[in-house]
């Protein structure tokens, strides 16, 4: 309630209560009759002050208590200025709880003053001095019936302006409300700790302080992103996990940024110091015969099992790259996966915990997108605990310059999620509101925010000088002792502990810590943990060979799940449209011939559904598809009520998830990767809006899914299918960039592939689950060839003994091998107009071949194919321009493959559109003229490649002619130095 507004009523607070209750009364019967301010005081009274408004229009009893207690009874008039006070008082204390945080006490430097609100002030609702002592009934409210105005504003100025503020009267849900006014009121929102709780607070402070200290001093100034400073996030942690484990959390995902993550690492998950250790000097974080790159020790992850008064807890801390944020969407949908396997329904059992810094969490707009996801069906998870280590800095950028808001955590309220700030110098502060988060979480399946106001002692990392931007924050910290050294002296003041057990404590540490360090020097570990639990039936692979898996189905399985795709059950109003596909459908299936694109998909889906393998799609509209190709989800047209054909082929199948998703790339990608690292057994996929949209999940490709593996040691069987193809559409609607995964593409990390038959797409997703390991899968799907009449598979296709072919040639030959004189390879929807070109000018000496996978590239496929052409010239045709497409990456292979099996002239020639900036032009005339430009191109003949002799001596003449040119201009130089 603005101030303003306050002022506007203080007049009805004294004899002219009556015309106040008239008023309401007034609003009560038609809130439009009274102007705005009004509709807004009395929409914003809490329940228990409208109750006492309302009674004043009669002798009313709600301030009994007082009568009683005086002995007096209260005349009318008296009756009615006892329940304005309190109204008043109500209103003050609401005006508390909405604002009350901003004057709490949270920066353990004390930089910024804190500056009293106005409305905070009891004279803002008609109080004078001498009203602080005169009783008021507050009906039960904080837990007091009848309280002084200076009781009142003593118990909630501890509730709401101690080290702890609230933000929760945002919150639209009454009973989220109600339980967190109930779980602080009472306490003064304190926890009362016994002996036993604080000496373990006292220890895990301990633990987490000494091991930066003894880190410090062993690799002094190498980078490690300390937790110094905000160590009192590890006994929060620790009392999330104990707490929870109480309330049935069996398994927690943990996201943490690279701050303080060795610490976690160590002292939350038990890793063995001698391993971190071992790191520090330059040892490897798995056996060296496992292979792949590695990564720097704040990056890596691990899994652990804790146990907490008899409750075992499982830990995963999931790998992750500096890009700030880009775990979190991987984590939910992690813990979404595991919950899935546990039949978690009820989401109690299994939860993510996401660690971030301040600036990135109000900076990164991967942030409000994960947030996004929390509620919606196909990604919630009941609600994740984000914990914020509040530096109050972005390596050297003030807030007041990275964020618009006064706190980092704004961004959450667009999910309703109550936010605990929390001066982190007050360790039984934060393992208070910690215990709160997990009930809260526990209790109401959503999220929750605590944001730990800290500092970080030594800047960004241990390297950085921060005193070049910040002199007077880091003068202050200079100053600052360490939250472990206060703690342990107010419970040495408190008796609680003496100094010689605080100092034993600290010994006891240091000499943990010192005895793994010398082990540490010959510590080599002994295995990886990739391939357990869930993935202990994968295996790793190495090789390049076909890895064709066994992808075929038998007929009549294919019949079933077919018919059953076309089936509309009794009473179901479909609509007319897809009555007459689904009739086509029919033929098809009845036929075995001409089976389209979204037909062979689906029965790949089915099949491994039948098999017991769970699907989950999830993109943008991908139910019906993008272009009204799927119809996944069939909805009636009378009651919108909706069937999912595969969900019903037979009674003991796996489970079918089609999801549309919200309008984000980043996030939802993310959480299908995240779903893929912890679900080996089911097919996940992907599906972009256009191949194009891809880029707004550039980071998760990047750092996640072409590099998981090498880095981490984490498979992903991940799908991504991007529609891709040049149909006129325009730049944003043609191009899934696949060479940006081809540049990617190496040590066997992903898969690409560009498929041009329906059965050669079965196959390919049903290869996902049918192999003994896991592989992201990255597939260019068509647009026109949803419906082009040459685009179509038999179920023959996809009998036993069949499976995906990397490459196709084609099967219309036009000639034998000996009669043909040029060879076109070639990749995706552009061999269809190479095939209608080739028939509309009757070109009998030209073979046409597929390559379907791009990577890993199938050179002992294609060699096969090209034989007895080796007298034949070789064309790549592309649709996409020059410096895009799959040119510049399979040509050297190309001609590699070509050299070794002899042919004449081994180096391909391009036929293609020219390079460009953008990926498409907008004008339907000019892609014409663009297509028609390239056929010619690739089907003129004679136009032959420079053998490698006349390329060499090309680059030699050129060479020696630019040496020549840089000692004549150096020449004037010379003679002047001279």
């Amino acid at each position: 309630m603005a101030n303003t507004t306050v002022g506007h009523e203080a007049r009805y607070f004294g004899p002219k209560a009556g015309e106040l209750a008239d008023l309401y009364a007034q609003f009560i019967n038609h809130p439009d009759s009274v102007d705005a301010g009004w509709q807004s005081f009395f929409s914003n009274l809490e329940e228990d002050a409208k109750d006492l408004l309302a009674g004043i229009h009669g002798v009313s009893t709600v301030p009994a208590a007082q009568a009683q207690a005086s002995g007096v009874p209260l005349s009318d008039e008296e009756n009615r200025r006892a329940i304005l006070d309190s109204i008043r008082a109500l209103m003050l204390i609401r005006a508390y709880r909405v604002r009350g945080h901003l004057e709490a006490n949270l920066d353990p430097l004390g930089l910024k003053p804190i500056n009293p609100h106005p409305e905070l002030d009891p004279k803002a609702y008609g109080f004078s001095d001498d009203d602080m002592d005169h009783p008021i009934f507050i009906n039960g409210v904080l837990g007091l019936e009848t309280a002084t105005l200076r009781q009142i504003v003593e118990r909630v100025r501890k509730t709401y302006c101690g080290k702890v503020g609230v933000e929760f009267m945002h919150i639209q849900e009454p009973e989220q409300k109600a339980w967190i006014q109930e779980r602080i009121e009472g306490i003064n929102n304190r926890t009362d700790f016994t002996a036993k709780g604080k000496q373990a607070i006292l220890e895990r402070l301990s633990a987490a302080e000494i091991f930066e200290q003894f880190l410090g001093k062993k690799y002094t100034g190498t980078k490690r992103f300390g937790l110094d400073g905000a160590e009192t996030m590890v006994p929060a942690l620790e009392q999330i996990l104990k707490r929870g484990s109480a309330l049935g959390l069996e398994e927690v995902v943990l996201g943490v940024a690279h701050r303080g993550r060795l610490n976690i690492l160590a002292n939350l998950m038990g890793k063995p110091f001698r391993a971190i250790f071992s790191e520090f000097k330059g040892g490897a974080a798995n056996p060296e015969d496992v292979g792949g790159s590695g990564d720097v020790k704040y990056h890596l992850g691990t899994s652990s099992d804790r146990e907490f008064d008899g409750n075992s807890v499982h830990l995963s801390l999931t790998a992750n790259p500096s890009h700030l944020e880009a775990v979190d969407p991987v984590v939910v949908g992690k813990v979404r996966a595991k919950q899935d396997q546990k039949n978690d329904t009820d989401r109690s059992k299994i939860m993510g915990i996401l660690l971030h810094g301040d600036a990135a969490f109000a900076g990164q707009g991967l942030v409000p997108e994960t947030l996004d996801l929390s509620e919606l069906d196909g990604y919630t998870t009941g609600g994740t605990i984000h914990f914020i280590v509040n530096n109050q800095i972005g390596f050297t950028t003030d807030p007041v310059h990275s964020r618009s808001g006064p706190y980092c955590t704004d961004v959450a309220k667009i999910i309703q999620a109550p936010i605990i700030h929390v001066n982190g110098d007050d360790p039984e502060a934060v393992v208070h509101v910690a215990r709160i988060a997990i009930e809260y979480r526990q209790t109401f399946k959503s999220d929750v925010v605590i944001d730990m106001f800290c500092y970080r002692r030594f800047g960004h990392n241990e390297g950085d000088e921060p005193t070049f931007t910040q002199p007077q924050m880091y003068k202050k910290i200079a100053q600052q002792r360490s939250v472990r050294e206060l703690y342990a002296e107010q419970l040495s003041a408190e008796g609680t502990v003496t100094k010689s057990e605080i100092d034993a404590i600290s010994k006891a540490w240091w000499d943990k810590l010192e005895e793994e360090f010398q082990i540490a020097e010959g510590y080599k570990p002994n295995k990886a943990d990739w391939l357990e639990g869930k993935w202990s039936h994968i295996g790793a692979v190495r090789g390049y060979d076909a890895r064709r898996g066994d992808t075929g189905v038998e007929l009549d399985l294919l019949k079933e799940v077919g018919n059953t795709l076309c089936k509309i059950p009794d009473g179901f109003n479909i609509h007319r449209k897809l009555t007459r596909q689904l009739k086509a459908k029919q033929a098809m299936i009845d036929s075995g011939e001409g089976l389209d694109w979204a037909t062979a998909e689906a029965l790949a889906y089915g099949t491994l559904l039948v098999e017991g393998h769970p699907v989950r799609l999830s993109g943008q509209d991908c139910n019906r598809g993008t272009f009204s190709q799927r119809h996944a989800a069939w909805i009636d047209q009378q009651d919108q009520s909706e069937y999912k054909p595969l969900n019903n082929i037979r009674p003991s199948q796996a489970n079918a998830e089609i999801i549309n998703s919200p309008l984000s790339e980043l996030a939802v990608l993310g959480f299908e990767y995240g779903y893929s690292l912890a679900e080996p057994d089911a097919l996940v996929l992907w599906e972009a809006q256009f191949g194009d949209f891809v880029n707004g999940a550039q980071i998760i490709i990047d750092q996640f899914i072409v590099s998981g593996e090498s880095k981490w040691l984490r498979m992903s069987g991940l799908v991504m299918l991007l529609p891709h193809g040049y149909e006129g559409q325009g730049p944003e609607h043609s191009s899934g960039r696949v060479e940006r995964f081809l540049q990617s593409c190496a040590e066997d990390n992903i898969q690409v592939v560009n498929c041009t038959t329906p059965a050669n797409y079965f196959h390919v997703l049903r290869r996902q689950i049918h192999r003994g390991f896991r592989k992201p899968l990255i597939i260019m799907t068509p647009k026109s060839l949803l419906r082009h009449k040459r685009c179509v598979s038999n179920l023959e296709d996809m009998l036993p003994d069949t499976s995906f072919h990397r490459v196709l040639p084609c099967s219309e030959k036009v000639n034998p091998p000996s009669k043909i004189k040029q060879v076109i390879l070639c990749t995706g929807k552009v061999y269809y107009d190479l095939l209608d070109e080739r028939e509309k000018r009757g070109i009998n000496n030209v073979h046409l071949i597929r390559l379907e996978q791009l990577y890993p590239f199938p050179a002992e496929a294609l060699s096969q194919a090209l034989k007895g052409y080796e007298h034949c010239d070789l064309v790549w045709c592309q649709e996409e321009h020059r410096n895009m497409g799959a040119w510049t990456f399979v040509s050297t292979f190309i001609e590699e493959v070509a050299e070794e099996m002899g042919f004449e002239n081994y180096r391909p020639r391009y036929a293609g559109r020219k390079t460009a900036a953008s990926p498409a032009t907008g004008s339907a005339r000019k892609h014409q003229e663009q297509l028609e430009a390239l056929l010619d191109d690739a089907f003129t003949l004679g136009k032959k490649a420079m053998s490698r002799i006349q390329t060499r001596k090309a680059e030699e003449l050129e060479a020696r002619d630019a040496a020549a040119t840089k000692v004549e201009k150096l020449r004037p130089v010379a003679k002047a130095g001279e």
